[in-house]
């Protein structure tokens, strides 16, 4: 039987490159996004038959509901995997960034995140052995400064993570999540200028190299699955590290240039 993934973010970047791969390993794709446009030209390139497009903003949390339904009626009621990618980005001080764009980044990462988890939970259960793969940061392992407010929505993300991956363990569903740094998206592009963070860190990982983690996540899954060789060496450090040395690194790296 043909396995099914809804996408959120589907339009750009990660989400685009992961429709593009399961898409390639012959599953049926329901590619959510508010761009119409970009959906147009995913299923365009990928086919009518392989990908299902749903223009959608994660914070309706009717649209999402209807999104998802909509799918669920190709999939004969079943939805084998879910990866909440849909987010964004604003990066600067704190103070200098509007307090509408602190509130964007937690309705669209949080509260879209959790519509479309509540919205897709029935279909999920539905399947056997299905997989959710939460699009966290590198940044929920310690508060990241000039990044406050993603950073806070991460760590809420990861939260969300944990907590389901328990209450939904009952259901047959595994809830996991990915913790990659700078993503080289037009996203991350936009805010570059916005910290030395990104000078220290580099801005490496290409959308594919995620994708291609959510395919692993979704064959075999971890709670937390640390994206590059950079942050798989840094996640122990920082779960186990006193505050103190944490909070000195983070200061050493933003000062960088």
């Amino acid at each position: 039987m043909t396995k099914s993934i809804f996408i959120t973010g589907a339009g750009a970047g990660i989400g685009l490159e992961t429709a593009r791969l399961f898409a390639s390993k012959g599953w049926i794709v329901g590619a959510a996004d508010c761009d119409q446009r970009a959906l147009q030209r995913l299923q365009a390139e990928l086919g009518e038959e392989v990908c299902s497009t749903h223009v959608v903003d994660v914070t309706d949390e009717k649209a999402v509901a209807e999104a998802l339904s909509e799918f669920a009626e190709l999939t004969g009621g079943t939805i084998d995997a879910l990866h909440n990618n849909a987010g964004i980005l604003r990066v600067g001080p704190f103070e200098s960034i509007a307090i509408q764009d602190h509130r964007a980044i937690v309705e669209i990462n949080v509260i879209g995140l959790m519509n479309v988890l509540y919205a897709a939970f029935p279909y999920l259960k539905a399947a056997s052995g299905a997989v959710v793969v939460n699009m966290s940061s590198a940044s929920a392992a310690y508060g990241t400064p000039d990044f406050a407010s993603y950073s806070a929505s991460k760590h809420a993300v990861r939260a969300m993570t944990e907590a389901l991956d328990i209450e939904w363990q009952a259901h047959g569903i595994r809830v996991c999540d990915l913790m990659p740094p700078f993503v080289n998206t037009a996203m991350v592009q936009a805010n570059v200028g916005g910290s030395r963070l990104f000078d220290s860190l580099g801005v490496n990982l290409a959308p594919s190299e995620v994708a291609a983690e959510v395919w692993k996540q979704v064959a075999s899954p971890q709670l937390h699955r640390a994206v590059s060789g950079q942050f798989k060496i840094l996640w122990p450090i920082a779960r186990s590290a006193p505050t103190a040395v944490t909070r000195a690194v983070m200061k050493k790296l933003r000062r960088s240039s």
